[in-house]
């Protein structure tokens, strides 16, 4: 018990520039992980990314992800750049409106809507709760409306909206880190027929 405080402490004096290190280091492994087992069905159709936070990131200066994000070319998964920060894209306000109710949930990605990948996430035991986009106030974006509305209660592993006749319908992934979040799409990959 005093060794798990003890890392604590360690762990939140880690210097900036260091934390910042880690989390590009942590990332590119979790974007290398998805680049070579993602199935390139779970890609939406203008892309997706990983995004990964600091501790106490405010904007999107402060989430890495991955420049150009993750893309298809020739119907495979590429990374279509390096992992760098503010390079997060339409991950980052995931990422940021969870971290509001969550400080640990830094990471995050999104995949395309599908009924049987919602059923093998629910399968895995993953908590879902549904973004119903028709109750969405007008004047205040979708993803920090949204994705707030889906955390009052704590947040969900998954958030997922089934889309409307303008937007594609979107799975949400959420996690401590870009490892989990990767190795739970990794794990749906490997299910989905």
């Amino acid at each position: 018990m005093f060794i798990w405080r003890h890392e604590i402490l360690l762990g939140d004096m880690t210097p900036p520039a260091q934390e910042r290190r880690d989390v590009i280091l942590r990332l590119t492994e979790a974007a290398t992980l998805l680049g070579s087992s993602m199935d390139v069905r779970l890609i939406p159709g203008a892309g997706t990314n990983l995004v990964y936070a600091i501790r106490g990131a405010r904007d999107g200066k402060d989430v890495a992800g991955i420049e150009g994000g993750i893309v298809t070319k020739r119907g495979k998964v590429q990374l279509a750049g390096s992992c760098l920060f503010d390079s997060g894209g339409d991950a980052s306000p995931i990422v940021l409106t969870a971290m509001k109710f969550d400080p640990a949930m830094r990471s995050a990605s999104a995949i395309r809507f599908s009924s049987e990948a919602l059923g093998i996430l629910d399968d895995m035991f993953i908590e879902c709760r549904e973004l119903d986009r028709t109750n969405q106030p007008p004047g205040i974006s979708t993803m920090e409306w949204g994705i707030a509305s889906c955390c009052s209660d704590g947040v969900p592993e998954v958030i997922f909206d089934r889309g409307t006749a303008h937007h594609e319908g979107l799975i949400r992934l959420i996690g401590e880190n870009p490892v989990e979040v990767a190795n739970n799409i990794i794990i749906l990959s490997n299910r989905i027929q």
